[in-house]
């Protein structure tokens, strides 16, 4: 199952086996991702923020409640699910009660061309 939202977009993990960190980081790294671990202690939370880039996260081991406040919508990520979540958009997490792994990376951005101008003037 897939959920898209202009902000966030959602896959579920419907696989016979949860899938290991090294097989979450093949597939990151086939999208041409950089992943990194992240983990975190049982109940944590952090508050609504945003960032400047895209971002990837993979649930590997325990869960992740994702709360996006400006929309009041909450996703629970469960081992092999994946949130992608644009650039700007608010959001806050809370670890579950067995703590979380994760792996995360920031997804380039393919279409997006840098445009320099040199100053002409004479002297």
């Amino acid at each position: 199952m897939t959920t898209n939202h202009e902000s966030i977009k959602l896959t579920r993990w419907y696989g016979a086996q949860n899938p290991s960190q090294q097989t979450i980081a093949q597939r990151m790294e086939q999208e041409g991702l950089r992943p990194y671990r992240w983990t975190n202690d049982p109940n944590f939370r952090y508050a609504p923020r945003s960032h400047g880039y895209d971002k990837v996260l993979y649930c590997v081991q325990g869960s992740v409640e994702v709360i996006l406040p400006d929309t009041d919508e909450r996703v629970l990520l469960r081992p092999g699910d994946r949130l992608d979540v644009a650039r700007g958009v608010r959001h806050a997490q809370i670890i579950g009660p067995n703590g979380a792994q994760c792996l995360k990376a920031i997804k380039p951005h393919q279409h997006r061309k840098r445009c320099h101008r040199r100053d002409r003037s004479t002297r």
